[in-house]
């Protein structure tokens, strides 16, 4: 079927055009936003199925140092992906959720863990990775979504 025959007046196939660009900007945010997050869960789930890295640096509280940075990047990731929704005005709950599903795919992450032979389930873990996604949204939302600018 041709386009004329297809679409009766300029009116449709405006609207047509209009679907195809909303049908793209939605799919163009779930690739620039959301497939971060899922990759980066997919890196953290991998890396858990291992066994526990054997040559860190010998500084004290290293691996609880890495499991804050880890979940802090997963929080901030969360809120980025979040602040593209429609409930992006609600910031309150953009900011808790965002938090809450970081510190719950850590927790997750550390009964996994528990699976994996030669690991272990942490608690201090788990808390580390409460307390960087925590502070990954927090820091997130105070510089990342204002405009602000580095003084000269």
């Amino acid at each position: 079927m041709r386009d004329q025959e297809k679409y009766k007046t300029s009116d449709d196939r405006s609207i047509c055009r209009e679907n195809r660009n909303i049908k793209l900007e939605k799919l163009q945010k779930i690739t620039i936003y959301w497939f971060p997050v899922l990759i980066y869960c997919l890196l953290i789930y991998v890396q858990s199925s291992h066994p526990a890295p054997q040559n860190l640096p010998d500084y004290p509280f290293m691996d609880k140092l890495l499991h804050f940075a880890c979940f802090a990047l997963l929080g901030a990731l969360f809120l980025r992906a979040f602040n593209t929704t429609p409930i992006k005005t609600k910031v309150k709950l953009v900011l808790i959720l965002s938090a809450l599903l970081s510190s719950l795919y850590g927790i997750s992450d550390e009964i996994h863990q528990s699976f994996v032979p030669f690991r272990t389930a942490d608690p201090m873990d788990v808390l580390a990775d409460i307390l960087g996604s925590i502070a990954g949204v927090y820091l997130y939302q105070k510089f990342a979504t204002k405009n602000w600018q580095i003084p000269s």
